[in-house]
């Protein structure tokens, strides 16, 4: 369920000067399902006109959510292109614009993309007017903040490795997680990706093994690019992520491609936890 952390600022609302109609959000928007309301305005506030329009327009985000690289990043796009259905539009404040985009422009810039001029963020009332704004202060304080992963050079894979070398490498890093990974097309003739995650070792810190898993999952759908590599086909593909973690940013620096055939990797996890390293 999508926790809705945002307040009103009291002041005057907005209007774009439309003439628009409440229709329910489609199935296909599934990223503006489970935000407390069921209707939408449309035409909507990026002056989409037709439900195909705000269907495609607003697909194109659908990877940049999966990243979860802002907490509010789903109810500020949904916000513009599924906006509630109230007698006046609800635009998003300003410092909402600021953060999300501060946190999600470097992901975006990973993938190849700029941070569109349509969400310039001086476009956006002041939190002095009606606008959504997020609750940062009481978001951090509810919720335990985890490393996060970085936009990076994608590590080679590596397919030739001796058990002594792997156990080495595993003494210069914070973590291993077995990943295995598949592809499949959407709708939209679209890539999406399976990722199932098994945390070998981890020994930063408090870290959970579930908080981990999330972590490298994000680490992947951010470095697109390097799971691209790893799923040339459509066959899953099962591979061992190592790598440190410095001042809050995952880094992964490793990436071992474990086969069935290979008993190199598995041997190096199994004897890990009694491994002492120089």
């Amino acid at each position: 369920v999508f926790a809705v952390n945002v307040f009103l600022r009291v002041a005057t609302g907005f209007d774009i000067g439309l003439s628009t109609k409440c229709v329910v959000i489609p199935k296909e928007m599934g990223m503006c399902h489970n935000t407390g309301y069921s209707e939408m305005r449309l035409p909507n506030l990026m002056g989409h006109t037709s439900m195909a329009e705000v269907i495609l327009k607003s697909s194109t985000w659908k990877h940049l959510v999966h990243t979860d690289c802002h907490p509010h990043l789903r109810m500020f796009l949904c916000s513009l292109f599924a906006p509630i259905c109230l007698d006046t539009f609800i635009h998003p404040c300003r410092s909402m614009c600021v953060a999300v985009r501060d946190s999600c422009a470097p992901v975006l810039l990973c993938h190849g993309h700029p941070w569109p001029d349509s969400l310039d963020c001086d476009r956006f009332p002041g939190d002095e007017d009606v606008c959504l704004a997020s609750v940062t202060k009481e978001y951090k304080h509810l919720h335990k903040v985890l490393p996060r992963p970085a936009c990076q050079t994608c590590p080679a894979v590596e397919e030739f490795f001796t058990q002594k070398r792997v156990l080495e490498v595993f003494c210069d890093n914070n973590f291993a997680v077995k990943v295995k990974l598949s592809k499949r097309r959407t709708v939209f003739d679209d890539q999406e990706y399976n990722i199932e995650c098994q945390v070998e070792f981890i020994t930063q810190g408090s870290l959970l093994p579930y908080e981990t898993q999330c972590m490298i999952q994000q680490w992947l759908l951010i470095n697109e690019k390097c799971t691209q590599r790893m799923t040339l086909t459509h066959r899953p593909m099962v591979y061992l992520l190592v790598g440190t973690i410095e001042e809050g940013i995952i880094l992964v620096n490793r990436v071992y491609h474990w086969q069935r055939k290979d008993s190199q990797l598995t041997l190096a996890t199994q004897k890990w936890r009694y491994h002492k390293c120089l």
